[in-house]
């Protein structure tokens, strides 16, 4: 099975930036899509982005878009999303996921179309 295991989570200020990172210890990190969702009290986990295996490709949701970006590093093994920018209503837990077989399920902006998802990194914007 995939590991994920989020990092770099904390609190920072409105305006600030912050960089979170997912590690993956699988053996096929390197085929899957990666995503970023985010989840805070009280509410359902929100698509945040997406990132093709290849890297070729990234879709946003319209709440980031502008401000966040998703990047990967294959030989690595690791997804990036780097946070600028950042709101109040940033404030959530934020959980990387990665899809194994992405081909005819479109835009992998909903959390079911995953299959491996990692602990949640908590991140937290103070105004």
């Amino acid at each position: 099975q995939e590991q994920l295991v989020e990092s770099g989570g904390g609190l920072v200020q409105a305006g600030g930036s912050l960089r979170l990172s997912c590690a993956a210890s699988g053996h096929s990190f390197s085929s899957y899509a990666m995503g970023w969702f985010r989840q805070s009290p009280g509410k359902e986990r929100e698509f945040v982005a997406t990132i093709h295996w290849s890297g070729s490709s990234t879709h946003y949701a319209d709440s980031v878009k502008g401000r966040f970006t998703i990047s990967r590093d294959n030989a690595k093994n690791t997804v990036y999303l780097q946070m600028n920018s950042l709101k109040p209503e940033d404030t959530a837990v934020y959980y990387c996921a990665a899809n194994k077989d992405s081909f005819g399920l479109g835009i992998l902006d909903q959390a079911w179309k995953y299959n491996y998802w990692g602990q949640g990194t908590q991140v937290t914007i103070s105004s």
